[in-house]
């Protein structure tokens, strides 16, 4: 479906990994180092705190089968897209065992291997096997070296706290999305007699002390931008969708896992279009409302939740996706919401094909690696100095917290999405802005959300009143896992003036 490309990052979250890595090393913040597994500790008050335990199995770490699948059949796509969310499922349920079974942990060092990750491999291998029957059986190509995926490895806190990263210079390998290995986490030793409860946060899944950090102790890390050339495209398109204060959720993704209830595992705020669920269609949103003030803008725009982990208890948390699954603490509503279209710095753009479905970032970066992260974190007044991708911001007294994404603004031309999601798209090269393999410019989406958060503090390796995005519940809460989607769907030929008003150099909305 789609080819092969290599994709850097924007410079924004080339620079802020960077920057992590230097918290992690002593830059002025949280020292990894003395972070390992947390226990919870609620005091009389019923808010959260983590408090630092002796290093122990900390989550579960599986390859992403779906990022190794470049080329699926179209007859083939909605059986595989189900057969990688069973994959999911699998991994969620076997770290809900993990979770669950800390005693008999203790009582037994073979217990994660022969009770939870061997079991897991043979469900696993058994699925991949039908998603080759599924490929095969249409005619497609198998590359059986996936056959290998199926067995998943262990982590221990403090691999997970660090992020699993490789700081590569935001250089991102499409051929699948994987990190080279320098991510993968090895086998970790199992739970001791010393394993905790859980390894921190309300829910036993994250986030750490290690996950935030000061920013205002943190040194400017963002990259000028690429210098204008006279092919430039300077204008931008606002489109107003308001904040999701209706309170449009679901724990679906149509886009990677199509016809699957609780496929994302996680809970989405969703803006523009309002239909969108496991089961819409294109001629379903098309026919759907929008909470656009352009009505001709259908598009869909959603990102995981924001929750405060205080102790409170938000409508889902005996729900699939919510509680049930680690994701706990009362749901933020962003204070604002600006959705803009930017050109690019090189060239003239064209529109955005009917139907385009991009997702940035990575949900599963804590066993991926950051080969594909794509996360912004900073406060109001820090924005333009100071983004972090691996971190948490504690913002200062009256800063707020802003989550900014910046998509992918070159397309190959051809295809709306590919078997992976990923390569039919591409970020343009951060030194110049220029679209490679013969990508052409595209409106650039971003996002910049903003959240009114009471900072958490961090004392002696404890946080209070943590914040954290909703995650798949082995992925810990990690900053790095932060990301967003989109479906491109307009009417009134609304892509087209969205492209020449940004090919004009005007400001419209």
């Amino acid at each position: 479906m789609g080819r092969n490309t290599r994709k850097r990052r924007s410079p924004l979250a080339v620079k802020a990994i960077a920057a992590s890595a230097a918290i992690a090393l002593g830059g002025g913040g949280l020292l990894w180092a003395q972070m390992n597994a947390s226990a919870h500790e609620s005091n009389n008050s019923a808010q959260n705190y983590t408090k630092a335990a002796a290093a122990s199995v900390a989550t579960i770490s599986c390859p992403d089968v779906g990022q190794k699948l470049t080329n699926v059949p179209a007859k083939a796509k909605w059986g595989v897209a189900a057969e990688l969310a069973k994959l999911d499922k699998q991994i969620t349920e076997a770290y809900a065992r993990l979770a669950s079974t800390r005693q008999a942990q203790a009582n037994d060092a073979n217990f994660v291997q022969n009770a939870i990750v061997g079991p897991l491999k043979e469900k696993r291998a058994a699925t991949i096997d039908r998603i080759r029957i599924d490929i095969t059986r249409v005619g497609g190509q198998f590359d059986s070296s996936l056959a290998q995926l199926a067995a998943c490895t262990t982590q221990t806190a403090n691999q997970t706290t660090a992020g699993g990263g490789n700081n590569n210079g935001g250089q991102n390998n499409n051929n699948g999305g994987q990190n080279n290995g320098n991510g993968q986490a090895t086998a970790a030793p199992s739970a001791s007699a010393s394993a905790p409860a859980n390894i921190g946060g309300q829910a036993g899944n994250g986030p750490v002390a290690a996950d935030f950090v000061d920013i205002t102790k943190v040194a400017p890390n963002v990259l000028a931008k690429p210098q204008k050339q006279r092919t430039a495209s300077t204008g931008t398109f606002t489109t107003r969708c308001g904040v999701n204060a209706n309170k449009n959720h679901n724990t679906d993704n149509v886009i990677v896992a199509p016809g699957v209830t609780n496929g994302a595992h996680h809970l989405h705020d969703y803006v523009g279009n309002q239909k969108v669920n496991a089961f819409a269609t294109n001629d379903s949103m098309l026919a759907a409302p929008s909470s656009c003030q352009n009505q001709s803008d259908l598009s869909s725009y959603y990102w995981p939740v924001v929750r405060v982990q205080d102790g409170s208890q938000d409508f889902d948390q005996n729900a699939d996706g919510g509680g049930k699954e680690g994701n706990v603490g009362k749901i933020l509503t962003p204070q604002s919401a600006e959705i803009k279209y930017v050109g690019s710095p090189a060239a003239k753009v064209v529109a955005m094909p009917q139907f385009l479905r991009i997702i940035t970032g990575d949900a599963k970066t804590t066993t991926n690696g950051l080969a594909n992260a794509n996360a912004h974190w900073s406060c109001t007044g820090f924005e333009n100095k100071v983004q972090l991708t691996e971190q948490y911001p504690i913002c200062p007294q009256g800063s707020n917290v802003v989550r900014t994404f910046a998509f992918q603004s070159c397309w190959d031309g051809v295809n709306i999405d590919s078997a992976n999601h990923r390569t039919h798209v591409a970020f343009a090269d951060p030194a110049s802005g220029v679209c490679g393999n013969g990508f052409k410019a595209i409106p650039q989406l971003t996002m910049r959300l903003v959240y009114k958060i009471t900072p958490p503090t961090v004392q002696n390796g404890q946080v209070k009143n943590a914040y954290a995005v909703d995650g798949f519940p082995e992925q810990l809460h990690k900053p790095s896992t932060d990301h967003d989607d989109f479906i491109s769907v307009t009417k009134n030929n609304l892509a087209a003036k969205i492209a020449n008003c940004i090919n004009s150099g005007r400001r419209c909305q």
